[in-house]
């Protein structure tokens, strides 16, 4: 579905990005691989995949600029970006400082906006390219006790739209808001959360491949008349009325 296609997957040293990044491979794509530090997880999965990678701080534009410039040395182009990139903190509105606010945003929405910016260029180059932003239902419904989160995710569905319009018909742009997700996050989720979880229509939480699998398909020539979306992928959650 991927055969010759360059991908790059922020944030994808573990959950979601990891499991982007070996199912690209499956695919037949060539895969990029980051991470924010190079950390023995990212360089373990460097050595699984036999992929290049690079790392950098998704906030701080400048690195993210020479990490990209060195990667487009060894690659020479990008096909797909795949922003997985993100945190989530879980302070209460009125516990949640300007810092807090600024630091996440500069994560999520800065973060993707760094690597947007330096890839689009590369992409209009070569008058074609697929960028696939990681959202969250939360960016629909709200989570209460993650407001910052949430409205980071928000924007991200704004800002996936945005960008559509912006660069098409060459660039196709579009966001996958994932449900309850089996990633390392979800060891610390308690009881509360996993009645949550199983409210779903299907019953469960979602493993990362299924997220990966729609990541993908976004990526992919296959959803050729789709652009300015987000696909919610969540087993019914946000409908399920419970």
């Amino acid at each position: 579905m991927l055969k010759d296609k360059i991908i790059l997957i922020t944030g994808s040293s573990s959950g979601i990005g990891a499991a982007t990044a070996r199912l690209s491979k499956e695919y037949g794509a060539t895969v990029i691989l980051h991470g924010r530090t190079e950390s023995e997880d990212l360089k373990k999965l460097v050595q699984e995949l036999n992929c290049n990678y690079i790392f950098c701080d998704v906030a701080d534009k400048a690195a993210v600029e020479s990490e990209v410039q060195r990667i487009l040395e060894k690659v020479k182009r990008i096909d797909c970006l795949v922003n997985c990139a993100g945190i989530a903190p879980r302070p209460s509105f009125m516990e949640s400082t300007d810092e807090v606010w600024v630091d996440v945003f500069k994560v999520n929405v800065l973060g993707t906006v760094h690597f947007c910016q330096s890839v689009i260029p590369v992409m209009q180059k070569a008058k074609g390219g697929r960028i696939v932003n990681i959202a969250s239902i939360r960016a629909n419904i709200g989570t209460s006790g993650k407001p910052v989160y949430s409205a980071t995710k928000a924007a991200i569905v704004n800002l996936t739209a945005v960008l559509a319009k912006d660069f098409a018909p060459d660039i196709y742009v579009n966001a996958v808001s994932p449900g309850y997700t089996d990633t390392p996050i979800s060891k610390n989720w308690d009881e509360k959360v996993w009645k949550q979880v199983n409210t779903a229509l299907v019953g469960r939480i979602a493993q990362p491949k299924e997220i990966a699998e729609a990541i993908l398909f976004l990526a992919s020539d296959k959803a050729s008349f789709i652009t300015g979306q987000t696909i919610i992928v969540d087993g019914g959650y946000s409908i399920s009325g419970k």
